[in-house]
């Protein structure tokens, strides 16, 4: 594997396990809805793609539902779900090493860059991140591909063979085919093999020791 120059990361089940915090706020909106979630770890597929698409996909919401949900979703989750989550053992250790070396690391998450600043502050690694994208509340840069492309033009970034987009869920490898870089899955969060693999993935990677490893940090 090349030394990339800008390596561009995932936040939710790369860099943190929100599980906690994504699945209650999940089950607190569907509440509103009249849809009772007696198991949470049957909402881990919300972790990782963009929300409204999620509920969109797994409840068959309406348009008007999806957004009761959204709002919804946002009204616990700013108050006590965003910080229910940790960092994966030996992340911030990586993103060190990372810095150190000289890398450029950016955040590129379809959570609203909002929250994810405020996440990356609370757990001291904001400042090993030269830029932090997102989506935008009022729904733009919906789709991994749009949070890409806002990344790299925001950090004029031109010769794309120097980057490379890491995550755990197929949304981050088709955003990184999309707008031409080389991406990472890491089979440490919440996708799998074969869900990276037929997305496309330049590589998979099961761990992070092996992720260091692999970009030579």
């Amino acid at each position: 594997m090349k030394k990339y120059r800008y390596i561009l990361m995932d936040l939710d089940g790369t860099i943190i396990d929100p599980m906690i915090g994504i699945t209650k706020s999940v089950a607190y909106a569907l509440a509103h809805l009249g849809i009772k979630v007696d198991d949470l770890k049957t909402l881990c597929p919300f972790i990782g793609p963009p929300l409204k698409d999620s509920f969109e996909e797994f409840y068959h919401l309406t348009p008007e539902q999806t957004a009761l949900a959204l709002e919804k979703y946002r009204e616990r989750f700013a108050k006590k779900g965003i910080f229910e989550c940790y960092v994966y053992e030996g992340m911030a250790e990586f993103l060190e090493r990372a810095d150190k070396e000289g890398r450029i690391l950016i955040l590129a998450t379809s959570k609203p860059a909002v929250f994810a600043e405020q996440i990356l502050e609370h757990f001291n690694l904001r400042s090993r991140f030269a830029f932090v994208g997102g989506s935008g509340l009022d729904g733009s840069r919906s789709t991994k591909a749009e949070v890409i492309r806002h990344v790299l033009n925001e950090n004029k970034v031109r010769n794309l063979s120097d980057v490379v987009m890491i995550g755990d869920r197929k949304h981050d490898i088709i955003g990184a085919k999309e707008t031409g870089i080389d991406s990472i899955g890491i089979l440490y969060g919440y996708g799998d093999y074969p869900e990276l693999m037929s997305a496309g993935a330049d590589y998979i990677i099961p761990d992070i020791a092996g992720l260091s490893k692999a970009l030579q940090l």
